[in-house]
């Protein structure tokens, strides 16, 4: 073509076919389906998707889900005759042992007292302590022990109190709890409600309001729970 010369524009024609985008593969990819084939596909899933769930969270007497119950009592031993005959010990060193299970005592006990403002935990010899101790560190209270005759080196307040096995005495140093201090008593097992009670009463004695007990175990049948009235008692895992 020469420079200058003027020529006709080409004559517009069919315009060429687009090709057509291939679909992603729903094994290999993320990405949205469109178009068509997009549709069918939102369609089908409207139609096989799984109804939704609606059962309600079951929860354990004291308000422990079903699957935390459970894991739980898998971790207690049961043990016959044991510390006499006739007896079934609930061995919880397995629970102790698993520190997820710990943790889960250790929350569901808390979260009970939240708001509470408790100035001090008292925690019966020997269990209390394992849960006592850790519970205190976890709503930032002070932990009292309340220990067998003989243990503690300065001056004590004493109350004598039943047990399922024979009778007993327990004792706690006589400034452990400041006048108008808000305690909870911690113990590892609730049976008759003996030993808690004991506790209570040194707290009492000292000028202490106990806002609650609380347990790992309760074993009902054995009437502790109401043995403390009017105390509020809170319970992990109960057996009847």
């Amino acid at each position: 073509m020469k420079l200058g010369m003027q020529t006709e524009p080409p004559k517009a024609g069919p315009a060429p076919r687009a090709k057509r985008a291939s679909l992603p593969s729903a094994a290999n990819s993320d990405a949205p389906v469109s178009g068509k084939h997009g549709r069918k596909t939102a369609k089908a899933a409207a139609v096989t998707k799984a109804p939704e769930n609606t059962t309600r969270d079951v929860t354990n007497s004291s308000g422990l889900h079903q699957d935390a119950d459970r894991y739980l009592r898998n971790l207690i031993l049961d043990v016959e005759n044991f510390p006499k005959p006739g007896i079934l010990y609930r061995d919880i060193t397995k629970l102790i042992a698993t520190p997820r299970a710990f943790h889960i005592v250790l929350d569901s006990l808390a979260e009970r007292f939240i708001g509470e403002h408790i100035d001090a935990v008292v925690g019966i010899e020997a269990r209390g302590f394992i849960f006592g101790g850790a519970l205190a560190a976890r709503i930032s209270a002070s932990f009292v022990p309340a220990r067998k005759p003989g243990k503690l080196p300065r001056a004590v307040d004493r109350v004598s109190y039943a047990t399922e096995y024979s009778e007993a005495l327990l004792e706690m140093h006589r400034d452990s709890i400041n006048e108008g201090a808000r305690v909870l008593v911690v113990d590892d097992v609730l049976a008759t409600g003996g030993t808690a009670e004991a506790a209570c009463q040194l707290v009492r004695m000292q000028g202490g309001a106990v806002i609650g007990c609380a347990f790992a175990l309760e074993l009902a049948s054995l009437g502790g729970r109401e043995k403390l009235m009017p105390v509020r008692v809170a319970c992990v895992v109960t057996y009847s």
